[in-house]
Formats: structure tokens, sequence, C-alpha cells
């Protein structure tokens, strides 16, 4: 569904006047042309009615989404409209009467140790190169915390000499050490032999870690959630709780369950906010709960 002139201006206005970044516009683009296909028949973005947008924002709720993608969603059309009245090409605003309901905040998903292990193999077993590659990228995830734009913008310098980190620049271009342990650092050597392989041809100079012969010339986020299905099926695990984020949250959990302090945690996750880390120890606890209910000889059942 193309998107208004309007539309394009608002992005373009996001992305100077505030220093949105790239995934910010892109996730902006996907929630106003998810707003303009529901909007079609009912006058597209420009000229739908106050009742128009509360419906679509009612549609949302009925989808099933997570908290979180509905309500970027309302608030990137809210957004949209308040640019559209400051500009003067409307003269109302329809999101204005539309209360946004209270996001609530979920648990993330969280892979056992055991299921871990499970995918780490299962990534390593497949042929050759593309067998390296995933072992290595998943390590690196689950090693370093890193999130997947991290990830697939390492430049091949980042492993250079072999470092015990990385620097990472984070959201706000905030830079930060990512540690690497010695399964991690073991699987890059291994990977950087075969890397080659993966080159565009008559590209060796290209800086990416993980190169493609793709248009961008570095690995997608498409391709490599296609290929962490694969491994979680080969694994035995349900490839609905695998993906980059979820290797994110795995290595915070571990790291709280084995007695790291929240704000190594939240520094090593690069988080502005201890609150939004704190998040963790609810899953940790949760989990240990579990291990003394299953474990506990007093907890058993008589």
């Amino acid at each position: 569904m193309s998107l208004p002139d309007q539309a394009e201006a608002f992005l373009e206005m996001m992305a100077v006047e505030r220093g949105a970044s790239p995934h910010t516009l892109a996730a902006y683009g996907r929630d106003l042309a998810d707003a303009q296909g529901f909007l079609a028949t009912r006058g597209g973005l420009m000229t739908a009615s106050e009742e128009a947008v509360e419906a679509y924002f009612a549609d949302l709720a009925r989808r099933g989404l997570s908290a979180a993608t509905a309500a970027r969603r309302r608030s990137a059309v809210r957004q949209f409209y308040r640019f559209v009245l400051t500009e003067g090409w409307r003269a109302d605003d329809p999101s204005r009467r539309v209360d946004a309901p209270k996001k609530g905040r979920s648990l993330p998903k969280v892979l056992s140790r055991e299921e871990i292990t499970a995918l780490i193999a299962a990534a390593g077993a497949k042929d050759g190169a593309q067998g390296l590659r995933l072992a290595c990228m998943v390590e690196l995830l689950y090693a370093s915390g890193l999130r997947v734009s991290e990830l697939l913008t390492l430049r091949l310098e980042a492993v250079a000499r072999d470092p015990a980190y990385l620097i990472v620049t984070g959201k706000g271009g905030k830079d930060r050490l990512a540690p690497l342990n010695d399964a991690a650092r073991t699987a890059v050597k291994a990977y950087l032999e075969a890397r080659a392989t993966f080159l565009p041809k008559g590209d060796k100079a290209n800086p990416w870690l993980f190169p493609s012969r793709g248009a961008g010339g570095r690995l997608t986020r498409r391709r490599l959630a296609q290929l962490l299905d694969e491994a979680a099926l080969a694994a035995g695990v349900d490839p609905e709780k695998v993906s980059p984020h979820v290797l994110r949250h795995a290595f915070a959990t571990h790291l709280l369950e084995g007695g790291a302090d929240l704000r190594v945690v939240q520094t090593l996750l690069g988080h502005a906010d201890i609150s939004t880390t704190q998040i963790y120890t609810h899953v940790a606890s949760d989990r240990l709960r579990e291990v003394v209910e299953s474990s506990h000889p007093l907890a058993k059942d008589k």
C-alpha cells in the first residue's frame, strides 16, 4: 500500500529534525502503511474521520499483536496527524479523541541453557561454511547480548586480532563493550576461514563481518531469521521461541541467574534506564522458583 506524500514528508521530518534511526524510520513507514491499508476504503490517512481512526485502533487490539507493536503503531499514527495538523494539511486531528490503552509489560521469552546448547549444535551441524557462519552468529548473540542490528552491522575490523570484547555502537550512537567468551572467539576464528565464501563477486573489500551477495552487501534480518528457524527445527526447539532478540534475552537472564549484578547487565545490554533491565530479574526469579519447587525435597508432593 503506497503512502501519501504527506507521510513521506513526515518520515523525512523524523529523520532530519528528530534524528530518527533508519530502523525507526522503517518501522514507522510500515506502521503508516498498515494504517493506510486499513483506512483505504475510509478515505485513506489524509481524509479519514475520527470514527475511522478509532476503528483502526480497535482493529489493532483485535489482531492479537504484541502490546509493544500495537502501541508503536498508534504512536506513529498520532505523531503523523500532529505533524499534518502543524503543517496545515488538515484542520483537525482525527486521532485526538481515542485514548491509548495502557501497555502491559510482558515478560521476555527465554531459552533454557539446554535449548541454547542444542541450537548452537544444530547451527554448527549445517554443511560447511553455512554452518560455521550460523554457529558464529548464534554464539555472538548469546555471548555478547547484541541486538540484531548490532550483529549485522559488525565490520570485519571489529574482530581483528581476536579481541576479548567487541566495541558496539548501540541505540543513540553510544558505544559499549560487549564481551566475547572463549566459545564465541573460537566460532569467529572458524567462520573467518570460510567468510570469503559469502563475498559478493569481485567485492574483496567488503567491510562487513557477515557479507552477502544480496543488494545491500551484507546479511539481512530476514535471512538470519530464516536460518534461526531452520536451526531451531533441527534442534527440536519451537521456532516461535527463537529469534535474535530472544538470544539477547537469554544472555541477560542467564547472567542474572548466575549471580551477575544488575548494573553490570544494564551496561552490557546498553540500556539507558535500569528499569528496562529489571524486567529480567522477574524472569530469572520465576525460573529459579521453578527449580526450587521441582527440586527441593520439602517442595515436592508427598
